[in-house]
């Protein structure tokens, strides 16, 4: 007792009780109602109103130990300190509700950017990768003006050091000019969308589905099998070929049948192959033509479009159309060529023995 009235020593037995007091109550009334605002709040994420979702998530961030230091300023309000000291209760009051504020907004960015992810994320599931780099950034512009506000709160000259932090930041931006350039690549799909979760791309010779679009990296499942990482800026570096928005494929094939084939079957197959493919629900016939001579067999071209960008489709199509020309020629005795080669030889002269 004596050692704290020799600390306050214009101070009563009465005004540090009223002090002790004072500081006790603040903190009693903050966790009261830090407890009863859950309890009300705990079913807040099952009602369809969204202002209890902002205050549970408000109330869930409030830290008691943070709010201490101001507790124990507005105790000390009631005492006489020394300049020092009041000084010193002051700026870490300020600092703890500086540092507390950080945590609030914190909360109020997650709570906006959580709800704006779950209306998207059915439509576009690759805006989860915009919504992680705007909260980062969001963070770290939050958390800096924290920064810069407490430390001009202890009286040290924050001018010179945002300037200093700009000449650090250039610095620090050269020498992350990869990781940088993969961020804003990263950015620069999520806004553009060449590709989103879920489609199928094709990039350096590999195809494969998009599985996760991160800030560095981006991930494609391909189908092989193997996980494919490749990070953002390579990638936009390459041609990508996007299958899934194809409204319809086209498909270009070659046949040869055998040099003895009769000229008038050779005008007969550009029709075959019109019918049948034509034939089926999905594709549509372009053209067929009789296109060169080749080593060992006459050889005709056909073009036609599949109206669906489905590969599975594709491949049932292609089946079906090679079965019916197979079924076709072989009811028109039309024979398929197959690499071969005749050998002739000529004699000439009389043998002298």
């Amino acid at each position: 007792m004596d050692h704290l009235f020799a600390t306050f020593p214009e101070n009563s037995v009465r005004d540090l009780a009223t002090a002790v007091v004072i500081t006790l109550g603040v903190l009693l009334i903050v966790a009261v109602a830090a407890a009863v605002a859950r309890r009300k709040l705990r079913n807040a994420g099952s009602t369809e109103t969204r202002f209890d979702d902002f205050l549970a998530e408000l109330v869930h961030r409030t830290r008691l130990s943070l709010l201490t230091l101001p507790a124990i300023y507005l105790g000390a309000r009631s005492l006489v300190l020394t300049p020092q000291l009041s000084s010193m209760v002051d700026n870490l009051a300020r600092l703890s509700l500086i540092v507390q504020c950080g945590f609030w907004m914190g909360g109020v960015i997650d709570f906006f950017i959580e709800r704006s992810q779950r209306r998207r994320l059915e439509s576009d599931p690759a805006a989860v990768t915009t919504f992680r780099a705007f909260r980062f950034a969001a963070l770290v512009v939050i958390w800096t003006v924290a920064l810069l506000v407490a430390l001009a709160n202890f009286g040290i000259d924050v001018t010179a050091l945002v300037t200093g932090l700009g000449i650090g930041g250039v610095a620090i931006a050269l020498a992350l000019q990869n990781i940088l350039g993969d961020l804003f690549a990263s950015l620069s799909i999520v806004l553009d969308k060449p590709f989103v979760v879920g489609d199928v791309i094709a990039v350096s010779g590999e195809i494969g589905v998009v599985d996760q679009i991160g800030l560095k990296t981006t991930r494609i499942q391909s189908l092989s099998g193997e996980q494919l990482v490749f990070s953002n800026g390579e990638l936009l570096k390459n041609v990508i070929h996007n299958y899934k928005r194809m409204h319809e494929r086209r498909v270009v094939f070659r046949i040869g049948v055998v040099y003895q084939t009769p000229a008038e079957k050779l005008e007969r197959i550009p029709v075959m192959a019109r019918e049948i493919i034509n034939g089926g629900p999905s594709s549509r016939f372009d053209r067929g033509h009789f296109v060169a001579f080749g080593d060992s067999s006459y050889d005709f071209e056909f073009v036609y479009y599949v109206a669906s960008a489905d590969y599975l489709v594709y491949m049932d199509t292609q089946q079906r159309i090679n079965l019916g020309l197979v079924r076709a020629f072989a009811a028109e005795n039309i024979e398929f060529a197959y690499p071969t080669r005749t050998l002739f030889i000529e004699r000439s002269g009389q043998d002298t023995h």
